[in-house]
């Protein structure tokens, strides 16, 4: 079984897998998607997620 990873232990992952030349706008940029993938996975685990036939259901009555 896989071994979970801390966050910080993840964004170091991330970074290191970045070439030198990457700025600090792109780090930020890369932890920020990282991030909202990570809520996205415990939404979805957590049950709190709308089908795409739900979304768009919403988007008409707007």
């Amino acid at each position: 079984m896989p071994q979970a990873h801390s966050a910080k232990q993840e964004a170091l992952d991330a970074i290191q897998r970045l070439p030198d030349s990457a700025d600090t706008e792109e780090i930020m940029y890369r932890l920020y998607v990282l991030e909202n993938i990570r809520r996205g996975q415990q939404d979805a685990a957590e049950g709190k997620i709308e089908s795409a036939e739900e979304v768009l259901k919403d988007i008409q009555s707007w």
